[in-house]
């Protein structure tokens, strides 16, 4: 119980450590302390150094590998600064916290930085007429490897800072939410939407928010059923995840014997925070590749080969999402008797994110309505037939909008014509060896 009661606060420590740089350094400040006198008592039963220096060669060494890694230091933490400030004003800021901050990379790297520093720091501070044989080599190694990691950061870091591996980057993360979310593939030939969610009565009890505005970020599903199985009734979240709630909201409707469970233990399976987060939004990620391709078309930056890249990897949600089953809002225990219920985006939701923006500020754009009509066509060929629907209101409307945007009746065939690469690629695909 005394687990259950904080969740939602080590979720927020766990989940802020994630997207924190500072976390590296600590642990190689910890982890000097904790191996220096390890190494004291090795260096003891040692009388010889595998590089030969003496007393002025090991003073040398430790000094030259001080003013390098603060120097790496320095120039890492100033290209952080930097590269936060031109994703977050050319693509979103939305992808510093979901994906700079949480590079692994890079925080490794400062780590290692800092631990050589101290280690070479710690080595010049017992040089007393006598070399700390396995420190000097110790710091040598590291030394190298500082300056081999440090070329390599400026290399990853100029690829990782590309739109193309943002974009990546946010895609495969929201792929892996989507399959946690949703882990049913959805049937190919039944209609999900034939589900009916069973009506419920009017709530036993209603639970306020009673923290401060925020937003909900993620919640304990698995306390939450086991509470509603324990009690034999039903909750019910009342937000979906993403959606801002302000105190005195209602946050869960209790049915049956579930207006027993205690107000603490249902509070505290939620997390909130100031910023929605891709840890359980299934849409968040596909949201910020709308916002990136948004930026693209916006007339400040007017980049709209950036936007069909991030077209690409909208393409790629959706395909993942079409074929799962989205419609689990209803969670069962092992007998199948229903205990919890949380709203989740739908096929709708999903189809009218990725299309409607990007369509609006993109009609009059060659290369955005191509690749849009060639993703809606390609996913009305791929998915179930149940899933058309919202696929060909948006594939009408982008005529509607293509039909505004070009009078020109050569601009508006060019138009109309499908392209995976926006403009320049060929609207054909072969699809087997015997195709023409």
């Amino acid at each position: 119980m005394r687990g259950r009661l904080v969740w939602n606060r080590v979720h927020r420590v766990v989940s802020y450590l994630h997207s924190s740089l500072w976390v590296a350094p600590v642990v190689a400040i910890a982890l000097i302390y904790l191996l220096a006198p390890f190494l004291r008592m090795l260096d003891a039963h040692l009388d010889r150094s595998i590089n030969g220096l003496g007393v002025a060669g090991a003073t040398a060494l430790f000094q030259t590998v001080i003013t390098l890694t603060l120097s790496f230091l320095v120039f890492t933490f100033g290209s952080m600064l930097v590269a936060i400030q031109i994703a977050g004003g050319q693509l979103t800021p939305r992808v510093i916290a979901t994906t700079l901050l949480r590079d692994n990379v890079v925080r490794l790297s400062v780590g290692l930085f800092v631990f050589t520093l101290l280690l070479a720091v710690s080595g010049l501070n017992r040089l007393d007429g006598r070399v700390p044989y396995l420190l000097t080599d110790l710091t040598g190694v590291l030394g190298v490897a500082c300056l081999m990691v440090f070329l390599f950061l400026i290399d990853y870091a100029a690829r990782l800072l590309r739109p193309v591996s943002i974009l990546a980057r946010v895609a495969h993360q929201a792929i892996a939410v989507i399959e946690s979310v949703y882990p049913d593939l959805a049937a190919p030939d039944h209609d999900e939407r034939t589900l009916l969610v069973r009506k419920l009565p009017a709530p036993s009890r209603v639970v306020a928010h009673a923290g401060r505005s925020s937003i909900v970020l993620a919640v304990d599903l698995s306390t939450l059923r086991a509470e509603a199985q324990r009690a034999d009734g039903v909750i019910a979240l009342a937000p979906q995840i993403g959606d801002f709630i302000a105190p005195d909201e209602p946050l869960f409707f209790l049915y049956g014997n579930a207006a027993r469970i205690d107000d603490r233990l249902l509070r505290s399976s939620v997390a909130f925070g100031d910023e929605r987060t891709m840890e359980q939004d299934p849409i968040f990620g596909l949201r910020i590749l709308v916002d990136i391709a948004l930026k693209a078309l916006s007339p400040a930056i007017n980049d709209p080969t950036t936007a069909v890249i991030a077209i690409d990897q909208i393409h790629r949600l959706l395909r993942v999402a079409g074929k799962r089953r989205l419609h689990s809002a209803e969670i069962t225990d092992r007998s199948g008797r229903l205990r919890l219920v949380q709203r989740t985006p739908d096929w709708e939701d999903f189809v009218l994110v990725a299309c409607a923006e990007i369509r609006a500020c993109g009609a009059s754009s060659l290369q955005i309505v191509r690749r849009l009509r060639a993703m809606i066509e390609n996913l009305l060929a791929l998915l179930p037939a149940y899933r058309h629907a919202p696929l060909a209101d948006e594939r009408a409307r982008l005529d509607v909008a293509i039909a505004a945007a070009f009078k020109m009746p050569d601009e508006l065939a060019l138009a109309r014509i499908p392209d995976v690469q926006g403009l320049g690629g060929s609207s054909v695909r072969i699809t087997s060896p015997s195709s023409p």
